[in-house]
């Protein structure tokens, strides 16, 4: 089944082929974390163009900001970048591209990046980010800044799409995942335990563990939508399948054999070969199943990555 964003199927069907595999009282878990404008142009002090990639501390708004840098290679620790609306930064540490910086405007980081920052689209979308961007590049149900990609599986749900699950009886709850660098890295070394994710920002509310709960005493379905939805889940689990309450980092790396303990579906988008997102997903469906699907999908010309189609695997 393929849920279609982009090429102009109606929110009824998609339902339609949702309410074929969920049933009233299965609980669709999603990710409503919100994708900050992260993305500083600035110019080095001796006139150099810089970009940079904030990635955001551990609660998603202040603290020490590191950042992915294009143009580092003659700046240096100590080195001052312009920004606009004369805001200035600081590197306080740069090696291979990666450093930290702290800026000397009053108030807080996020502040900056909402007037003058850039949403971080993904490198294969070969435009410059417009200001429909800030909000198309997020889910409806986005409400926690901390992300420098979005959770894309939940871009395929509107509000109108949502109501009507919830009218027949299916139910949604939220956890928080803020997407950095961990998520899209991918995976280089042969041998794949070998690969170590950056760890990522995690929160369980304990109102969705309960939700979780209620569910599966039930004997209800919990869909995930999104693999990273399914990491922060898995990370927050316990032996019974049961979610705890918390919050923290995870770097939880998901691939075969991995034996999932919360969820019994998945809603995902197709993606990139080599990437830690198909591992996840090959260890759910299995890979011989699952390229079976993504050779079905070439075939019929589906749309693939963020702002491509999903499935719905259970």
């Amino acid at each position: 089944m393929v849920l279609d964003r982009q090429t102009g199927r109606m929110d009824h069907q998609v339902f339609q082929d949702i309410a074929k595999y969920l049933h009233p009282g299965d609980l669709l878990v999603m990710n409503n974390t919100r994708v900050l404008p992260a993305r500083l142009v600035g110019e080095k002090e001796t006139g150099g163009r810089i970009e940079m990639l904030l990635i955001p501390s551990w609660n998603g708004t202040e603290g020490e900001w590191k950042a992915l840098i294009k143009g580092s290679k003659k700046v240096k620790r100590g080195g001052r970048i312009r920004f606009d609306a004369g805001v200035q930064g600081e590197i306080e540490e740069v090696k291979d591209g990666k450093g930290k910086v702290r800026f000397s405007h009053p108030g807080a980081v996020t502040d900056i990046l909402r007037e003058i920052g850039h949403i971080p689209l993904p490198p294969y979308i070969k435009r410059s980010d417009e200001s429909l961007d800030r909000e198309r590049y997020q889910t409806v149900f986005a409400a926690k800044d901390g992300s420098i990609a979005a959770p894309t599986a939940g871009l395929h749900f509107t509000q109108a799409l949502l109501q009507s699950l919830k009218e027949s009886g299916i139910r949604t709850s939220m956890i928080t995942l803020h997407v950095g660098t961990g998520t899209f890295s991918p995976v280089r070394s042969r041998d794949v335990e070998s690969h170590t994710m950056e760890a990522e920002w995690a929160e369980i509310s304990e109102e969705t563990a309960e939700e979780i709960k209620s569910a599966k005493a039930r004997g209800r379905k919990v869909i995930s939508v999104g693999t990273t939805t399914t990491r922060a889940l898995e990370s927050f689990s316990d032996e019974k399948g049961g979610v705890r309450t918390g919050k923290g980092m995870t770097s939880l790396f998901i691939y075969p054999p991995y034996r999932f303990r919360v969820i019994d579906g998945l809603v995902t988008n197709f993606h990139l070969p080599k990437s830690t997102l198909i591992m996840l997903v090959s260890a759910f469906a299995g890979k011989s199943f699952l390229m079976k699907a993504y050779q079905e999908a070439v075939a019929r010309e589906y749309r693939f990555y963020s702002y491509g189609d999903a499935m719905l695997i259970l």
